[in-house]
């Protein structure tokens, strides 16, 4: 079972928007100087969205292969087709990925039974390990806890980011899964506490920036050390609220690029971070002490 930090990295790109494996490559490595114990490759923070098949297959391809088994690489594959989710989790578990994180579908609102059919036909189409992402506030597509149950029975379907914030869904999941299922903070502000509760750690977004502290904090709250863990959790807290004052992933983007480790790319439809956001941001990194 994959466990503790679990960065969803940034997708690093130049002026135009084209992807820039050189900062890629120096993301992977500060993320293992650091001590992030895995990454997601191209999920909602890499740019999923807006990546096309080839760029997306090519950019966990890459990630893979800088990684070197040094640490696992989670594979974000999810769409909102069933037959292009298939597709991208199989050339996922080809370029070496370890596991695969499939959003629910979002725009089209499938009921609880298309879900179930939706991540059962990937299941069946390719032996690699995959974890369930909820994240209705993006997808308006909530996976309620007792379809978990049921695809917690699927065997290599093995946990769930669970991203609404609601902390009672950890235990209502737990009480429906095994204790190998994996469940997963999806939201940072929240991440000390689910973890304090049981949980197998955090899919982060503020880890891209504070990598280190996440890694320490969520590794506190998993061993159930809350004093250390709250501790840590308080210098992050300008991180998990003013890294979504605008959209994610804009402002964790600037971020990261004022930590010299991208330049200041992203694609459209998204736009960089509005200077008015910049002093909120800039605080909250001086607070998490890494700047």
């Amino acid at each position: 079972m994959i466990q503790g930090s679990i960065v969803a990295l940034v997708t690093p790109m130049d002026e135009h928007g084209a992807v820039d494996k050189v900062s890629l490559k120096k993301l992977v490595e500060f993320h293992l100087e650091q001590g992030t114990d895995a990454l997601v490759a191209v999920g909602t923070t890499g740019e999923s969205a807006t990546l096309d098949e080839e760029e997306h297959c090519d950019a966990i391809k890459t990630i893979v292969e800088y990684a070197g088994g040094r640490l696992p690489v989670i594979a974000g594959t999810g769409a909102n087709s069933t037959s292009e989710a298939i597709t991208l989790t199989r050339r996922a578990k080809a370029a070496g990925a370890d596991a695969c994180l499939i959003v629910t579908p979002y725009y089209n609102k499938p009921t609880q039974e298309g879900l179930y059919q939706h991540h059962k036909a990937i299941s069946d189409a390719v032996d690699l390990p995959q974890i369930l992402y909820n994240v209705p506030g993006r997808t308006a597509c909530d996976m309620l806890p007792i379809t978990v149950g049921r695809l917690s029975h699927i065997p290599n379907i093995v946990g769930i980011k669970e991203a609404t914030g609601d902390l009672s869904r950890y235990r209502k999941i737990r009480q429906l899964t095994g204790a190998d299922f994996a469940i997963y903070s999806g939201d940072d502000a929240t991440s000390c506490e689910f973890c304090l509760l049981g949980g197998n750690g955090s899919i982060t977004v503020t880890g891209n920036v504070a990598p280190k502290l996440v890694h320490d904090m969520i590794k506190a709250a998993i061993s159930g050390d809350r004093e250390t863990a709250f501790a840590l959790d308080a210098k992050l807290t300008g991180l998990h609220q003013y890294l979504f004052i605008q959209s994610n992933p804009i402002p964790v983007k600037w971020a990261v690029s004022e930590l010299g480790l991208i330049g200041k790319g992203i694609r459209l439809p998204l736009t960089w971070l509005t200077p008015d956001c910049y002093n909120a941001v800039r605080d909250a990194m001086h607070q998490a002490q890494v700047i």
